[in-house]
């Protein structure tokens, strides 16, 4: 049997459709390509385009906001007419298209917004067309790619909405002493409200917050939704884990045998042993008058010291404006959190903080990914505070006007045979002891970490002040030896390399194989009450699940709850969806329910950091150039983002609050730097975009000396978008140009303008005669 050739069928003349029953066959494509006219199915999408006054593009509501993500596209609107008199709008021209057969339409009188609607036209829309969502299956994950639109624009959408009201500052806070606060409107009160809250979020162009708009956006299952205040941050995020005792089998070292776990020099001393490490030499202060400053290891420095509510600079020499703290933890730091503490036990704490800081052994040490270290390896976790120089006033208005900067200390070293830690969180909610409990040692709080063993281990941290000794020097540093966690979680296959809580009992661990790992811990450690009892090993995962092709070095939960069957929020229930980046440039959305993870972004680089923000509605981590982006979570939006910034060095670490929007990123070049996740995505708008630098370290590799850089100013951002090009008197959509133009103002211009994108072939033309 002879190969039979499939059938030539006729194709469909958009031409013809268009009710052109004149036009020729030509030389060229046998069909007209159309172009898709922008509908996405975007919520936000233009309905009509029609022409805009230019006082509409900067002061209008929020029509000529566009995405400012990836290339600058211009978009230009063309009409052509024909003799006879209708118009085919969305054709692509062929090259020998000839313009002196146009006809050149005078644009129409700018109208005032909302008192006129534009004339409907015969338009053909495409099948198929990228208004269609592109999905493409796979077993290890879902490719979700953003549907092109050129009228998409980046918006915050709240996950979901939180009935109730909630605490807003009435005044700036002070550093020590209680908080100002008043019960108001939640910002998802209605869609009008959002809406408002968000702009105005977005007309911030300070380092910092705006602290009467600062409210609590953080959601955990274990909040108190019943009885009175159930809208106070007391209730909203509980003590957990009361009956969580400190493990047995600690002890106090002394400094010769806490050694070991402190971090060393390369070089050894004539015995054998290794050497402390060498002090730091930095320079202070401003950059005309710096100040050569020596920190030996766990010394710290502040820029202000107080005596006596006297502000005194150090001899002038630092800088007298700045409440920041300066400390030397010996070795590179992977891993640091502050602890959380319950806001009706912070005055008896004289409102002290307090910081968990995992240095390296040494400043040459380079871990290997997947590579475990056999136990014992010694390492340690450092605990540091910052406390008050003084006593808070008992008046409150003398308290809210307290400037007392702190002095930053170095409390407890907690000396761990599992080696260095990777990442370390201390529990979302405060899980320590009162003040008032009469059990010691009592319970600072829960330490969770990924160590150089392959571990994922759990450790009770005690409250410093009940394992110093009587005779403890107090301006020293108590050192502590907790040999074993009271839960380890160990993979044969695989070694635990980040992990994120999603709230006091469910845990994400992202391995250096390409797995997530989901844990309940809850059952576990509501069982641990005996100071006695064994270590948990034995603990399996309630999702296994293959996301990514090798180590995964970032992951956070995405807080928001699941749903009832109806769509409304189930407030008592954990999170399921887990957003990663790895070593493989991956970035994806994975929903535990599902199996598989979704990719909503792929780069050429390593994602070291991702972080979860409420206030963006997803995560924000990296693309590609260094570049900080925040992508959206909410189904509307999904897997679409905009760009925040972009540092001179790869990122390292991002950081977003729940209770603002500001962003916080550490980069290699030594800058730390913040901006504002929901600046305004406008075109041509009038708000900057603004990337504060609090300071950057220089290093000099002769001298072997850290210079600190400080009092920069706001650097306008390098990836802010451009005000699109206005209609040209010609109104078929051509096409969206891929670099700047001039804007056409005469038939002349308009004729030679045509003429040169023909003969750079920038596109291709096609029209009957």
């Amino acid at each position: 049997m002879t190969r039979q050739l499939r059938p030539r069928t006729n194709r469909p003349s958009y031409a013809l459709m268009a009710g052109f029953d004149d036009i020729e066959e030509e030389a060229g494509p046998s069909t007209l390509a159309a172009v898709e006219e922008g509908s996405s199915g975007s919520d936000f999408a233009l309905d009509e385009p029609e022409a805009a006054n230019p006082e509409d593009l900067e002061d209008g509501d929020e029509d000529a906001e566009g995405d400012v993500d990836g290339e600058d596209v211009l978009e230009v609107e063309t009409t052509v007419v024909f003799p006879s008199g209708a118009s085919l709008p969305n054709y692509q021209l062929a090259n020998n298209f000839a313009p002196s057969n146009i006809k050149v339409v005078p644009p129409p009188k700018a109208r005032a917004k909302g008192k006129g609607k534009a004339k409907a036209g015969s338009t053909i829309k495409s099948v198929g067309g990228p208004g269609t969502s592109l999905v493409r299956s796979s077993k290890r994950q879902m490719y979700v790619l953003p549907t092109p639109s050129v009228h998409h624009r980046h918006r915050a959408v709240p996950l979901f909405s939180r009935s109730g009201r909630v605490e807003r500052l009435t005044v700036r806070p002070p550093l020590f002493g209680p908080t100002p606060v008043v019960l108001t409107n939640s910002f998802t009160q209605s869609p009008k409200v959002t809406d408002r809250v968000n702009k105005s979020w977005g007309y911030n162009v300070g380092s910092g917050p705006l602290w009467e708009m600062v409210e609590d956006r953080g959601w955990y299952k274990e909040a108190v939704t019943t009885g009175n205040n159930v809208d106070s941050e007391a209730k909203r995020r509980p003590r957990v884990l009361a009956d969580l005792c400190v493990k047995n089998g600690w002890r106090v070292l002394s400094e010769s045998d806490a050694a070991p776990y402190l971090p060393t020099d390369d070089t050894t001393t004539d015995e054998g042993n290794l050497k402390p490490p060498p002090p730091i030499h930095c320079y202070l202060g401003p950059i005309k008058s710096q100040t050569l400053v020596e920190m030996n290891m766990l010394e710290s420095h502040p820029m202000l010291i107080t005596y006596d509510n006297l502000s005194v600079s150090f001899a002038a020499k630092f800088l007298p404006e700045s409440k920041a703290h300066i400390f030397n933890a010996g070795a590179p730091v992977w891993g640091l959190d502050w602890c959380p503490i319950h806001v009706e036990d912070r005055p008896a704490r004289s409102y002290k903080q307090y910081l968990a800081v995992a240095p390296f052994p040494s400043r040459s040490h380079s871990p290997d990914i997947g590579a475990k270290v056999p136990r014992p390896s010694y390492a340690c976790i450092q605990i540091w505070s910052l406390s008050p120089t003084r006593p808070i006033p008992a008046n409150r208005a003398a308290a809210m006007k307290n400037t007392d900067p702190g002095v930053m200390k170095c409390e407890m070293i907690i000396c761990v045979d599992a080696g260095p830690a990777h990442e370390i969180k201390w529990c979302p909610l405060a899980s320590h002891d009162s003040m008032l409990e009469s059990k010691r040692p009592r319970k600072l709080g829960v330490l969770a970490g990924t160590f150089e063993d392959g571990s994922f281990s759990i450790y009770s941290v005690p409250e410093p002040a009940d394992v110093r000794g009587p005779d403890h020097d107090p301006s020293k540093p108590v050192c502590i030896s907790l040999p074993e966690p009271i839960i380890r979680i160990e993979l044969e296959e695989t070694s635990c390399w980040t992990f994120d809580w999603a709230n006091s009992e469910l845990v994400a661990i992202g391995t250096t194989n390409g797995i997530i790992a989901v844990y309940d811990l809850g059952p576990s450690l509501k069982s641990w009450t005996s100071p006695d009892s064994e270590t948990i090993t034995d603990l399996l995962p309630t999702h296994y699940l293959t996301v990514h092709q090798s180590a995964i070095r970032a992951l956070a939960w995405i807080q928001a709850p699941p749903c009832w069957p109806s769509g409304a929020p189930r407030v008592d229930g954990d999170p399921t969806v887990v957003a990663s980046g790895g070593y493989d440039g991956m970035e994806c959305m994975t929903d535990i329910r599902e199996g598989h993870g979704s990719v909503m972004n792929r780069t050429r680089d390593v994602i070291n950091a991702l972080a979860f923000s409420p206030f963006a509605g997803g995560p924000i981590t990296m693309d590609h150039e260094n570049t900080v982006k925040a992508y959206s979570a909410s189904p509307s939006m999904l897997g679409r983002g905009h760009s925040l910034l972009e540092p001179q060095g790869p990122v390292w670490n991002v950081h977003a609050s729940q209770y603002h929007p500001q962003l916080a990123v550490g980069a290699a070049d030594g800058s730390c730097s913040t901006t504002n996740t929901l600046r305004s995505t406008r075109r041509g708008g009038s708000v900057p975009f603004f990337v504060h630098k609090l300071y950057q370290m220089d290093y000099s590799r002769n001298t072997k000396e850290f210079r600190m850089l400080d009092r920069f100013l706001p650097q306008v951002s390098s990836i802010q978008p451009r005000r699109p090009l206005q209609s040209v008197p010609l109104t078929v959509t051509t096409g969206n140009l891929r670099q700047a133009n001039s804007h056409p103002s005469s038939e002349q211009q308009i004729k030679r303008w045509y003429l040169q994108r023909q003969r750079q072939s920038f596109w291709y033309w096609r029209m009957a005669a």
